[in-house]
């Protein structure tokens, strides 16, 4: 699903020049077929990476009917069960920026995790960060794509694909 999703960014003939991934392994893992199109080695950036969460390895389902695990749902804005929607798109857009600026021509790649790329998302086009985690629009090795705004200041979502069929995917992450 990887290799799919670096086939689709090479087929959009931009050079590539920066590769930048989550310390997970998994993440790690996706960046490979980027590394081997793109003849990159892949950046690690802990800003990248997945959210902390009590519910880390657990099965949501079970948790919830455990009424000890009620008190880290109180403010679900936060969210109050992990690391706060805000502090995410701000780590987020720290290492785009400095993704942008360590590049002097060409695009850079940035292999992260659902929740992340979903926030950055809503950050970028200044929805609230509040959210519900089933209703993320980001498939397993999706791709994607921001730019940065005509002031140099921001950033603006250009594209979204899911190069990599998703119906049989047991996880769901993002690229």
């Amino acid at each position: 699903m990887a290799l799919a999703a670096a086939e689709y960014v090479r087929a959009l003939e931009r050079p590539v020049t920066e590769l930048v991934s989550s310390p997970l392994q998994r993440a790690q893992e996706s960046s490979e077929p980027f590394a081997e199109l793109f003849a990159l080695t892949p950046r690690i950036d802990e800003r990248v990476i997945e959210p902390t969460n009590v519910f880390e390895g657990k099965q949501m389902k079970r948790a919830l009917r455990n009424p000890l695990n009620w008190w880290h749902l109180r403010r679900p804005s936060v969210p109050s069960w992990g690391e706060p929607n805000a502090q995410i798109a701000a780590r987020m857009a720290d290492a785009m920026d400095a993704a942008w600026r360590g590049v002097d021509d060409g695009d850079v790649v940035i292999v992260s995790h659902q929740a992340p790329i979903w926030i950055t998302h809503l950050h970028v086009a200044g929805e609230r960060l509040t959210h519900d985690p089933r209703s993320r629009r980001c498939a397993l090795s999706s791709v994607t794509s921001f730019e940065r705004t005509a002031d140099g200041v921001g950033w603006t979502e250009v594209a979204y694909a899911e190069p990599a069929a998703t119906d049989s995917a047991v996880d769901v992450g993002a690229v």
